[in-house]
């Protein structure tokens, strides 16, 4: 199977409306418990979604074949608690929520040195639970969003809830548009946000070895980093029981003598860095389709 994401995420605009409605009248335990009656649904009725998470439990995990089979089931669970989460602090429900931050002060350090910032996170966890958070920083990050479906569901997300934290970038048909508004936002000193693990061009793409097989990466975000030499910022939410989430920042090393040097260094701690995140939280890799391609 080719290892290409469509540009599409699970669900739609329905399903995140019932789960909007059910955290606003019912509550988040609730809403937890419908996700009882969700996941068998996908497990059964989501073939590729489904295949891609048993072959990376089988095949990255090393999970035996009723092992890989079962594991789906709390893979989708989190997955649907990750959303619940964000719809619920999205709309201003904070108090069943605690956090904690790992590397915070060196990653505000970066955000009030005036130099503007990329800051790099990947399809695991759930970076969005973070937004309310960003305070004044909120209004200098561009997300560049990938989600074809994104404009669908935004309206049913965003009715009622709290004014959105940061700015779009919209990733589509027109990747000149997006480049060019990428600039203009590093040019302004600002910060701008990418999925590190996705891409849509294969043109546009690496291979590289990653948990021990090979799979295709996008490359624009780590050359944009390289040659415009600003810095860059693995960023990570990771979702732990009792609705507690640990925010973690890896801060790159950019010391290098050219532009080349400096890309293949920070793809190579950009990798190491995701593949601990991985290993550490395996049910939290939210990829779902097939990521790795050997």
């Amino acid at each position: 199977m080719k290892a290409q994401w469509n540009g599409k995420s699970r669900g739609g605009a329905f399903g995140t409306w019932f789960f909007v409605m059910t955290l606003k009248y019912l509550g988040v335990r609730c809403a937890y418990v419908l996700l009882l009656l969700v996941v068998p649904y996908f497990v059964l009725f989501a073939p590729k979604a489904t295949s891609a998470v048993i072959h990376y439990n089988r095949t990255i995990l090393g999970y035996g074949r009723l092992k890989s089979f079962l594991k789906t089931f709390p893979h989708f669970f989190v997955f649907g608690q990750t959303i619940v989460d964000k719809i619920a602090l999205k709309h201003g429900i904070e108090k069943p929520y605690t956090f904690d931050y790992q590397n915070y002060d060196e990653f505000l350090n970066v955000l009030d040195s005036g130099t503007g910032a990329i800051i790099i996170g990947a399809h695991v966890g759930s970076w969005e639970v973070g937004a309310p958070y960003f305070h004044k920083y909120g209004k200098n990050m561009n997300i560049v969003m990938l989600d074809a479906e994104y404009e669908a569901i935004k309206h049913v997300i965003d009715d009622g809830a709290e004014e959105a934290q940061f700015k779009v970038i919209p990733l589509g048909e027109d990747g000149l548009d997006a480049i060019l508004k990428i600039k203009a936002a590093l040019d302004r000193k600002e910060y701008v946000c990418f999925q590190g693990d996705r891409f849509m061009d294969e043109s546009n793409s690496m291979v590289k070895t990653f948990m021990g097989h090979e799979a295709r990466f996008p490359k624009s975000m780590f050359q944009i980093a390289s040659k415009l030499n600003v810095p860059v910022v693995f960023y990570y939410a990771m979702r732990h029981p009792h609705r507690h989430y640990s925010f973690s920042f890896q801060i790159a090393d950019m010391a290098a003598s050219n532009s080349k040097e400096r890309f293949n260094n920070i793809v190579d701690q950009y990798i190491e860095s995701l593949q601990n995140i991985i290993k550490k939280y395996p049910q939290q890799w939210f990829n779902f389709y097939r990521f790795w391609i050997s």
